[in-house]
């Protein structure tokens, strides 16, 4: 994360530098007096899950298997993304944005109780058509810059859910939620080059809801190894987004 802002405080940097010439030519000068305008993004991501257990103390289950201090790990999935802008102008320094786009990432998850090697990983490998609608705050342009921030909310359909699938987890299938919302909040900056305008951003992404599915047999009479001992999982991630309008 560190050198994701170096790199745009870099490119802050430049193009700052390139104010001070005398020379200076304005590029784009009339490009934020659009209404309404377009533009695509790719961008890389890096996500994991938070887990939240049912009982935070170590079960008399978990203990039956040996369970460490902590039970069930997510490590950071890498993965990519790739979408759409269209941005609707508000006020001088106010606009909203519509983003949808696909993103695509794969994660593990471990069961640190489970001794066989086999069910205590599961793979979940998600692709998400991502509907975000986001609210853009920026400064007064300087020269060929202009920062901003933005947030908003999100509409996530994982095409990968296996929501409805005959098989749970003692068939090896870690079932997700098909319909799923998320909220972001990040920053970038827009540069203003002679043909068009980079717009580099850095976004923290995170899951409103519950999207995992439980077992069949996870039904209060039952129990499952793999779903009841959590609460909620819910999705976190860095998003790097590289949007050109």
């Amino acid at each position: 994360m560190k050198k994701i802002i170096l790199f745009i405080g870099i490119f802050a940097g430049v193009f700052n530098s390139f104010a001070q010439d005398k020379d200076f030519i304005e590029n784009r000068q009339n490009w934020d007096k659009q209404l309404l305008y377009w533009g695509y993004y790719i961008g890389a991501n890096s996500n994991s899950y938070r887990v939240d257990y049912q009982n935070k103390n170590i079960s008399k289950e978990d203990l039956q298997y040996g369970a460490p201090t902590t039970r069930i790990d997510s490590p950071n999935g890498v993965g990519f993304s790739l979408g759409l802008i269209g941005d609707l102008r508000l006020h001088k320094n106010a606009n909203l944005r519509l983003e949808p786009g696909l993103t695509s990432v794969s994660r593990n998850i471990y069961y640190n109780y489970i001794p066989n090697k086999k069910d205590s990983v599961r793979k979940t490998h998600s692709t998400y058509l991502r509907i975000p609608i986001l609210l853009k705050l920026s400064t007064d342009r300087y020269y060929n810059i202009r920062p901003y921030i933005l947030g908003g909310i999100s509409y996530d359909y994982n095409f990968s859910s296996r929501e409805r699938s005959s098989d749970d987890n003692s068939e090896g299938v870690f079932r997700m939620k098909r319909h799923n919302f998320s909220y972001e909040l990040g920053v970038g900056i827009d540069i203003y080059l002679p043909y068009f305008v980079f717009s580099p951003s850095i976004r923290g992404v995170f899951a409103i809801n519950n999207e995992m599915t439980r077992d069949k047999l996870d039904n209060g009479t039952s129990s499952s190894r793999w779903t009841t001992p959590i609460k909620t999982l819910k999705s976190r991630g860095i998003f790097l987004k590289l949007a050109f309008h």
